[in-house]
């Protein structure tokens, strides 16, 4: 899985972490999304897919590989 965060169109609103946080995170200065791995079980790749669609900036792009 392949797992993009476009820094500059993120507006930190934490509703990937909040609904994947194996998977992503904000960082402590900006309070921007971070990816924490993209080495997934099957179970949480639909968690991080559902996590980008409510980005509510678009800011996160996945795609399997």
């Amino acid at each position: 899985m392949d797992i993009t965060i476009d820094r500059e169109r993120c507006v930190g609103a934490g509703m990937c972490a909040l609904t994947a946080p194996e998977v992503y995170d904000q960082d402590e200065e900006e309070g921007l999304a971070v990816v924490l791995t993209t080495a997934l079980p099957p179970h949480q790749a639909g968690k991080a897919r559902l996590a980008a669609a409510l980005c509510p900036a678009g800011a996160i792009t996945v795609h399997d590989t």
